[in-house]
């Protein structure tokens, strides 16, 4: 294979075209509302504002600002049209591929073993969770970055070396350098930055590039400690970088995301999940969104599991000397999963797909230069090994379009994750959601319970039961599960907004009042609440502080049409001056209109904003405009709009003193 560069784009090309169906899916109720369809910050696109936000705090539990970056892009072009999503995501994933071939054709010189590596990274299932979960681009992102940055690194290292190809080791002293070697480290650190901010899971990579120095770079093997000395210097920078991501990544997860779970129980799950990992990448079925955490595992599990991880260690080091890419690539599996291993538990789960991501890169490396070299003592198999790799990267394409299937939409999801044994709370508590945004509300209440069977002391389950009956209207039993949701999570804004919007439904708006304030404090970048705030205060006329409340909505939200339409009225219709501003009624009127050409209640804003600025004929057109919505408009509306425009025919301005939502 004379042109790597071309087989690099073939790998990316294939791996393009498998993944393209995931276009067809939608977004998913797991995650995806928190990074992208409820995120006031991202919907505003790249700003100075949603750029400060990405930067200046911890979201989701995490810090990884560039992430979330990307998808404030995707929003800029794509709105939210989940197609265009996944296309960004399936599009790293392709160019990650063709950048882990160049990677390994650089390192070593071998194109087939490269290129298989490469083609069962972009091709194996378990890489699906992370390429068709939106949420999960900082998977695809920070590997990228990832790469990038040992590509970089290998460049440094062989200039520094005096080589152009590995593996070869020359006899230059680090003073000695040539300069471009040191640009190339720079290049290095700056990429290894961008991961670390796509993603903290990389903190790993530094021992990734003391793997790569002992194969197949081989520095340091003919010069014995002080070169082992100087190659843990070198990398002095990135682990210092390591550490302060570790610990920013700490903070970020120890209020919430952290879970209490025994010590002996994160050791043992630590050792199986290893194993689970390996029996899914040589056997992927049965594959699911959600491994839930047992309580107990059975010690003959945890036996057996330690057996394998120490057998598999001990060959690898005993074969080290004539096979040094076993021990690299046993390596690189087990310590980039470290982070995610479960030693520091975060969430619930035991494990989870989308954490093979790069560490499975070591597994893959480690088989097919075994396989290279066994077909290179023994020419008889090449045939045979040929076929065999051709089946398994076809076994490969098609279980990766089947999982993608399962990944069309929240209820298919997670009807397969129960389908596979995953009966969890969790899992029946986003399928109950997915069936409820359907429609199928008994089917919605029938997962509620279920998970309320599984787990009593979740207060999301009961904040989506009080919700669900909320929105059929049976607000007195929707009551306690508000409650009971508040009480087990009183620091929950959701919580709190749910009750919130059942007690003023009930006749209590200042005990809701003091709900949707909670509930922003809590979290004051969540708009309903302030929306709410502001209905209630409006009613009471105080129109300083609903004005602000709903101020802040736009700002977190501007294209938010209900808080447009009601913003725009209240300016426009006051009858308070002070609370009257003509032109930024009409300002706030037209961006609803563009939003929702022909909403009744954008054009009755729009009316009320040309009459409060003297423009009557404008305002009788829009408003005989609404009227003609038709079927878009209730009795009482027809009867406000009837009234407006008899108001602006005798060229005056309407006036609003009662508010009512």
């Amino acid at each position: 294979m004379n042109r790597p560069r071309i087989a690099g784009l073939l790998v990316a090309l294939v791996v393009l075209l498998a993944f393209l169906p995931a276009m067809r899916n939608g977004f998913v109720n797991y995650d995806d509302d928190v990074y992208v369809t409820q995120n006031p910050a991202v919907q505003r696109g790249i700003t100075f504002d949603s750029l400060h936000w990405a930067f200046a705090g911890f979201h989701a539990n995490n810090w990884h600002p560039l992430t979330w970056i990307s998808h404030m892009a995707d929003v800029g072009m794509f709105r939210l049209n989940p197609a265009g999503h996944h296309f960004v995501s399936v599009f790293f994933h392709a160019i990650n591929s063709a950048l882990l071939f160049i990677l390994l054709f650089r390192l070593t010189n071998r194109p087939w073993p490269s290129l298989m590596v490469a083609a069962l990274f972009g091709l194996h299932p378990l890489h699906v969770e992370s390429v068709a979960w939106i949420s999960e681009r900082k998977d695809v992102l920070s590997t990228f970055f990832a790469l990038l940055t040992l590509l970089c690194y290998s460049s440094f290292a062989q200039k520094a070396e005096g080589r152009r190809q590995a593996p070869d080791v020359g006899n230059r002293s680090s003073a000695s350098r040539p300069r471009s070697s040191i640009s190339w480290y720079l290049a290095s650190v700056f990429f290894f930055v961008c991961a670390l901010l796509s993603k903290p899971m990389v903190v790993t990579l530094p021992f990734v590039m003391l793997l790569l120095d002992y194969w197949p770079l081989n520095r340091g093997s003919k010069r014995g400690v002080r070169t082992s000395a100087e190659l843990l210097r070198e990398k002095l920078p990135f682990f210092i970088l390591s550490a302060i991501f570790c610990v920013v990544t700490f903070l970020a997860q120890r209020a919430h995301a952290m879970a209490n779970v025994p010590v002996p129980l994160r050791l043992e799950n630590a050792c199986v999940a290893y194993v689970a990992y390996l029996m899914k990448t040589f056997w992927p079925f049965r594959l699911a969104v959600y491994y839930p955490l047992p309580a107990t595992i059975s010690f003959s599990t945890v036996v057996v599991s330690g057996a394998v991880l120490f057998l598999v260690s001990a060959i690898t080091w005993m074969r080290r000397a004539s096979e040094p890419y076993l021990l690299t690539g046993w390596l690189w599996f087990l310590g980039t999963l470290v982070p995610v291993i479960g030693l520091v538990q975060v969430g619930g789960q035991a494990m989870a797909d989308r954490y093979t991501y790069f560490p499975l890169i070591g597994i893959f490396l480690a088989v097919c230069w075994w396989a290279a070299g066994l077909t290179g003592r023994f020419p008889a198999l090449k045939t045979a090994a040929i076929a065999l790799a051709t089946v398994v990267l076809g076994g490969c394409l098609f279980l990766t379009v089947k999982q993608l299937d399962y990944w069309r939409d929240s209820e298919a999801l997670f009807h397969r994750a129960l389908a596979v044994g995953m009966d969890d709370p969790l899992v029946r508590l986003n399928l109950g959601s997915a069936l409820e945004e359907r429609g199928d509300i008994s089917g919605a209440v029938e997962q509620y319970r279920r998970a309320l069977e599984l787990d009593p002391s979740r207060h999301e389950i009961y904040n989506n039961l009080g919700k669900l009956l909320a929105a059929q209207g049976r607000f007195e039993d929707a009551l306690p599960y508000c409650r009971d949701a508040v009480r087990l999570a009183p620091k929950s804004p959701v919580a709190h907004f749910g009750l919130g919007v059942v007690l003023n439904r009930l006749g209590q708006p200042d005990a809701a009042l003091a709900e949707f304030l909670e509930a922003v404090s809590l979290e004051p970048d969540y708009v309903p609440p302030h929306f709410r705030a502001g209905q209630i205060l409006l009613g009471g006329g105080r129109y300083d502080t609903a004005l602000a409340h709903f101020r802040e909505a736009l700002r977190l939200q501007p294209d938010n049409v209900a808080v447009l339409v009601v913003t725009a009225r209240v300016l426009a219709s006051a009858d308070d001056p002070r609370a009257r501003n003509g032109p930024e009624a009409l300002a706030l009127a037209q961006r609803a209109i563009r939003l929702q050409p022909d909403s009744a209640s954008a054009l009755d804003a729009l009316a009320l904003a040309w009459a409060e600025n003297g423009r009557f004929s404008e305002a009788v057109d829009a408003c005989q405009k609404a009227m003609r919505s038709g079927a878009s408009i209730s009795p009482d509306e027809a009867v406000r709009l009837h009234d407006h425009l008899e108001s602006f025919q005798r060229r005056q301005p309407w006036r609003e003193a009662r508010w009512k939502f």
